[in-house]
């Protein structure tokens, strides 16, 4: 496991960015379900996805998944993407879950097929190489909270609801939801929580350690996203590379033993060390000044 730890962790030349990644350019995709938008100036390395179906309230059908897969696909190779945001453009609404009246038009291994795709779809979100952030300033249910699960930060509106609520449907979670909940919050109340199908305001879930911060709405609806955005933005002073890696450690650490897991922190360690970035670092604390990261 740790040799092919070691070639997975082995840093990556930057590829070509996506094109047409400003926000301007998106006014053109403006209908699609499924926008990307690179920050400039002082925020230059946030990245956003745009959650954008407002006819089924972010609703997991095809061609959302995707576009989504497709966006991934294009951004997990750009190392000018330090942090990634995930936001609707749906007031009210985060992501409502499955696309019931879709998915009743299918067949039972039609159903398999995509639910497979979705859980896919959960694992490239979850493996995104750098930091990834949920704002959720409105409604994540089933497939929604899932999403958000995927993501290593997330932040709500107090007002917000959330839950897996699949069991009400007659369904369980099915897109990591049954994984991903009890590494978050403990085996117990993981179950407590599927097995009613509980909703949960945005306040509640921060008690519980379900999201890492819980705001005020505001009139525009977007406080999560605000909140967010601040979030990232003391993010982005870091080292880019140092930052992956720590993801990296972390991710794969939970999963095994402490010895196999410091056994990993010490491969990605072994990565950071030639890294132009460390050796700024440590120039930067000798001359008292803000260090200048490059992410090489």
């Amino acid at each position: 496991m740790l040799r092919a730890l070691t070639s997975a962790l082995r840093l990556r030349s930057p590829r070509r960015p996506l094109e047409a990644r400003g926000c301007a350019a998106n006014l053109a995709a403006a209908n699609r379900e499924i926008q990307v938008c690179a920050l400039a100036g002082p925020d230059q390395g946030i990245t956003e996805i745009l959650m954008n179906r407002p006819s089924a309230r972010n609703a997991l059908g095809n061609v959302f998944v995707s576009e989504l897969l497709d966006a991934l696909a294009q951004l997990r190779e750009d190392r000018q993407v330090r942090v990634l945001i995930f936001r609707s453009g749906v007031k009210g609404v985060f992501c409502a879950g499955a696309d019931l009246k879709e998915r009743e038009q299918m067949s039972e291994a039609e159903v398999g097929v995509f639910v497979q795709r979705l859980r896919g779809l959960m694992n490239e979100i979850a493996a995104f190489p750098a930091p990834t952030i949920a704002a959720m300033d409105g409604f994540a249910l089933g497939g929604g909270l899932e999403l958000a699960l995927a993501c290593d930060l997330r932040v709500a509106a107090s007002s917000a609801v959330m839950g897996l609520i699949e069991t009400t449907r007659g369904l369980l979670p099915g897109a990591g939801g049954t994984q991903r909940l009890p590494r978050c919050l403990g085996v117990a109340l993981a179950k407590e929580l599927i097995f009613t199908g509980r909703r949960l305001s945005g306040a509640q879930a921060q008690a519980l350690g379900l999201v890492n911060h819980a705001v005020a709405q505001n009139e525009e609806g977007n406080a999560a996203y605000h909140r967010a955005r601040a979030l990232a933005q003391e993010i982005l002073p870091q080292a880019p590379t140092a930052v992956r890696l720590g993801k990296v450690a972390i991710d794969r650490g939970t999963e095994v033993d402490i010895a196999s897991g410091m056994a990993i922190e010490g491969i990605c360690y072994a990565q950071n060390i030639p890294t132009r970035d460390r050796l700024e670092g440590m120039a930067a604390f000798r001359e008292k000044r803000p260090p200048r990261f490059v992410g090489e």
